[in-house]
């Protein structure tokens, strides 16, 4: 059962030179109680959609479902209750957080934001549950951000974020700021509270194999659009757009022996402002034909919920 559903959703910004589609007709649904990795290279629309997704963002066209109530064109006042289920965990866990308030401060202040708690007791005890859930010393509640390292202070990104008991969370590149070893910690954490809440992750990130370690289903972005979409196994295993089979030959193989050849892309990124109605990765692409570059192509169905939008997937992939 989707517990997302996204409908055709345009984010555009005005610029001196025109529209920006930063989002651009993207379509997909999100199964309850898994992850969806999104990824793509930098300024290809990831955290914009993520941002427009819980309405950090208000979309330009298209629609968002969210347990089968629209929620695009609600008002702030019904969505202020709807905002309790979708939250988000930002990419600096330095930059999201107030440095004059306290742990237990910077926790506590979504349930007092929403009258959760009846006493100052019972708020504290919420605070010192969410710590202990998310790895954080009871001992640290009176410490500051700048006290903390990277970690630590993720980890408080992450209970504010759980502090209102949501279904739905958008983890905007949570762990790339982070070293390697804590990484892996938080990776861990966040998948042990969505098997422990049944959380469903939206997993926004530019690292392949962090993606393949959390994520049940990946679509993979360019220029504002969903350009492949499939299961992680299935898409690990036969990637069939060219811009997906690019980024996956980047992965690092620890083998000297199994080499796989990098596939390097060439000529200029298609500007995002006024886009001519043609596949954005044409420019780009060793495969592209006058079609291509004259018409856009559709997301289409390859069979086993393989969704690929090229022209020529077919014959580039028999």
């Amino acid at each position: 059962m989707a517990l997302v559903e996204i409908k055709h959703l345009k984010k555009y910004y005005n610029t001196p030179r025109g529209l920006l589609h930063a989002i651009d007709d993207v379509t997909m649904d999100i199964e309850k109680g898994k992850t969806i990795g999104i990824v793509g290279e930098s300024g290809c629309g990831k955290s914009t959609l993520g941002k427009t997704l819980i309405r950090m963002e208000d979309a330009t066209d298209g629609e968002v479902y969210f347990d089968g109530k629209e929620v695009t064109h609600m008002s702030q006042h019904e969505f202020k209750n709807m905002r309790m289920r979708m939250q988000m965990i930002f990419q600096d866990p330095y930059a999201s957080l107030d440095p004059r308030m306290s742990v237990s401060q910077l926790i506590a202040e979504p349930i007092q934001t929403y009258h959760l708690a009846k006493n100052k007791k019972e708020l504290d005890e919420m605070v010192f549950q969410l710590m202990e859930e998310v790895g954080l010393a009871k001992r640290l509640a009176n410490s500051y951000p700048h006290e903390l390292d990277g970690g630590r202070r993720q980890r408080i990104g992450i209970a504010r974020a759980l502090s209102l008991n949501p279904e739905f969370i958008v983890c905007d590149e949570p762990v790339s700021a982070l070293d390697v070893s804590i990484q892996a910690q938080i990776l861990n954490l966040l998948m042990d509270l969505q098997e422990e809440k049944n959380l469903t992750y939206m997993f926004i990130t530019h690292d392949m194999s962090v993606v393949k370690h959390i994520s049940d289903d990946i679509a993979v972005m360019y220029l504002g659009q969903v350009v492949e979409k499939a299961e992680y196994q299935e898409l690990f295993a036969r990637p069939l757009h060219p811009y997906s089979q690019a980024l996956f030959s980047a992965i690092p193989v620890p083998s000297i022996h199994n080499r796989q050849k990098r596939i390097v892309l060439k000529g200029e990124i298609t500007s995002p402002v006024n886009p001519k109605p043609c596949c954005r990765f044409a420019a780009r692409c060793p495969y592209a034909t006058d079609l291509c570059r004259e018409q856009e192509p559709e997301l289409r169905d390859m069979g086993n919920n393989h969704f690929v939008k090229c022209h020529r997937v077919e014959e580039l992939n028999k």
